[in-house]
């Protein structure tokens, strides 16, 4: 009988820690930043980037075109030896901007996240490095330098063909994706390429963060979002929804974090900034496109930056595994009909 009491305990005991483990991983699907028991990684990445209304683009400041394309841009150093082109050859990873610009390298400073359980078993403890581009194709995230040349002042606009849409395996991830747009400087000589590729930013001045599909969620994103204050009012799954708030992380988080937290030693409040241009999953109206920066006559370089926002509450868990598709169009016209 003592050892039937013995097999009973034990199995009850074991019952309870798969109850207890289960739980465990229930709750961890639910929070932004992917666990680590789950897939990490953003698959088949592709980036198209193309003008129209007279603009010219390129990679390097001397081979001018109108449409550019990812082989181009990876290959830019052969003509532009100093690039910094980080396009992933697989896979990206969440990472998180304020957009703060590091003066000594006209870099917008990115941050990796790491989620951990706490004492509870709820991963809530945020941790985060700094992560610095390098040429070539690994990394977490998409950073490149794009050159526009124009022969007069003009604003630049995002047309209505400019998409952050999901490839053959459709996660929603799309719905955590931003786009930035860092103006490194100008030079009105536009024969003087190594004085166009020299430009640097020092600050963050005219940088524009672009949130498409900032209107729609899925039903894992709103169950994340009733893990921080204030953000589950409202918020529905579908699209229509109105955009929301997140803080980007501006600096290294060494000691834990709650996920919630918003410390300003740590996180900024992004719609405070007015660096941020949402758009619905419906996409820029052809009948008004979205305005990104201002061009001087000669050539403009502007860094791009493509990645899955940790801070967003659409990068969860469910979302994790999903490829995803880039392009951009850019115009000097404010619309279709201009």
């Amino acid at each position: 009988m003592k050892k039937e009491d013995k097999k009973k305990k034990r199995k009850i005991l074991l019952s309870l820690i798969m109850i207890l483990f289960v739980g465990v991983i229930l709750t961890a699907s639910t929070y932004t930043w992917f666990t680590a028991n789950r897939v990490v990684t953003v698959e088949a990445l592709d980036v198209n980037v193309s003008t129209t209304a007279g603009l010219l683009v390129s990679v390097d400041a001397i081979n001018w075109k109108t449409i550019v394309t990812k082989d181009d841009i990876k290959n830019a150093s052969g003509t532009y030896p100093a690039a910094v082109n980080q396009l992933p050859a697989d896979t990206t990873e969440p990472v998180s901007s304020a957009g703060e610009v590091d003066a000594g390298t006209g870099f917008m400073n990115m941050f990796k996240g790491t989620l951990t359980a706490n004492d509870t078993g709820e991963f809530k403890d945020l941790t985060a490095t700094k992560s610095t581009e390098e040429n070539g194709e690994d990394g977490d995230f998409i950073a490149f330098d794009l050159f526009f040349q124009t022969n007069q002042q003009t604003d630049l606009y995002l047309t209505n063909n400019s998409t952050v849409t999901a490839g053959l395996t459709d996660t929603n991830i799309q719905n955590a994706t931003r786009v930035a747009f860092v103006p490194q400087g100008n030079i009105s000589d536009t024969s003087n390429s190594s004085g166009a590729q020299a430009l640097k930013a020092t600050d963050s001045t005219g940088l524009k963060i672009w949130e498409p599909n900032a209107d729609t969620h899925t039903s894992g994103a709103v169950a994340n979002a009733a893990n921080y204050p204030g953000l589950a009012d409202g918020i529905r799954a579908g699209s229509g929804n109105a955009t929301l708030k997140y803080y980007g992380i501006k600096a290294a988080i060494a000691t834990k974090e709650d996920i919630a937290s918003t410390s300003t030693t740590y996180f900024t409040d992004m719609n405070t900034t007015g660096f941020i241009m949402d758009t619905p999953a419906s996409g820029i109206p052809d009948s008004a496109y979205k305005q990104v920066l201002h061009l001087q006559a000669g050539i403009t370089k502007v860094r791009i930056y493509m990645w899955v926002e940790g801070q967003d509450v659409d990068c969860e868990n469910n979302a994790s595994g999903g490829d995803l598709l880039y392009n951009l169009q850019f115009s000097s016209l404010a619309s279709a009909n201009a």
